[in-house]
């Protein structure tokens, strides 16, 4: 949250207006809401899908698009080349919250993006013990101007949290390899569950957006999200169930994670705001570890039974 204010605080001011993408993370979400009710700045919401919606919702003012290389929780991939090309054109600075993908799926400043944003919480920390945030830049100038607000505003981490970030990002490449490896056969083995009416992860050929992910990833990653046809009392009562995998709000770590985002990290949104994002009563968030995956499916297996 300190780097997503960070940027947004530094790149923005009354009167301008932001194009982002609707399936984006709670907090950047109620952030952008919080600037849009308290200083005048306009957010105009797109799918994330069609590079011409930005096109048709640019207005004069216009300053920044604001996107996910995989999206929080639904697992949108977006194709950054062609967004960012539109927001050249257009004179905006693109920023790609790259979270979910980490540097070892997907470099956005390789495909155009101005600003890169990670939370290192989740997989650069990997061992879900340090809170931080982290800004890339591909100009200079542009990393001295929100370096300059970040400092303001109290936005820095400390010496601890910077050490423990660096240490998990030494083994990174190893456990995207296996997040990835043990999230595909989980997604398989989900799909094929009667509890679950459908499931969300960009390595599958039913995934909406599964020829970008082809295109744009080195890998499909580790999260998974899926819909429980029990709905919100089933997403309830599956975070109660299960045993090994742990319910909890973050994500990223080695040890497996599962939440309920209409509930948690994306509580800010109204019915309708969720229902736009794609985000279902039932849509129940997975973050998966590295443990044995048979240890994992039958968890899994038993709580959705």
């Amino acid at each position: 949250m300190g780097a997503i204010n960070s940027v947004l605080l530094s790149l923005v001011q009354s009167g301008d207006h932001v194009i982002a993408q609707r399936c984006v993370y709670g907090g950047t979400f109620a952030t952008l809401a919080d600037l849009a009710a308290r200083f005048g700045v306009e957010v105009t919401y797109v799918s994330g899908r069609d590079p011409a919606e930005v096109t048709a919702a640019l207005r004069p003012n216009s300053k920044l698009l604001y996107l996910e290389t995989i999206a929080n929780p639904m697992t949108q991939v977006a194709d950054i080349p062609a967004f960012t090309a539109v927001a050249k054109q257009a004179g905006l600075l693109t920023v790609v919250d790259n979270t979910f993908a980490s540097p070892i799926l997907c470099r956005p400043i390789e495909h155009g993006a101005d600003v890169v944003l990670h939370s290192a919480t989740k997989y650069l920390g990997g061992h879900s013990d340090v809170t931080g945030g982290i800004l890339v830049f591909a100009d200079a100038a542009l990393f001295r101007k929100v370096w300059y607000h970040a400092m303001e505003i109290g936005a820095s981490a400390d010496p601890f949290a910077a050490w423990l970030t660096i240490r998990g990002i030494q083994t990174l490449p190893l456990r995207m390899r296996e997040h990835s490896a043990n999230a595909g056969q989980l997604a398989d083995r989900l799909a094929g569950h009667p509890a679950i009416s459908a499931v969300y992860w960009p390595g599958r050929a039913d995934h909406p957006d599964h020829e970008v992910a082809k295109r744009l990833l080195d890998g499909s990653g580790g999260m998974v999200a899926f819909d429980l046809a029990g709905g919100r009392e089933a997403g309830f009562t599956l975070g109660k169930r299960v045993r090994l995998v742990k319910l909890a709000a973050s994500l990223g770590g080695v040890q497996s994670n599962l939440m309920h985002p209409a509930s948690t990290s994306h509580r800010q949104l109204d019915a309708e705001q969720l229902r736009a994002a794609g985000i279902g009563e039932g849509t129940v968030r997975l973050s998966v570890g590295i443990e044995d995956v048979e240890d994992l499916w039958r968890d899994l297996d038993q709580a959705l039974s």
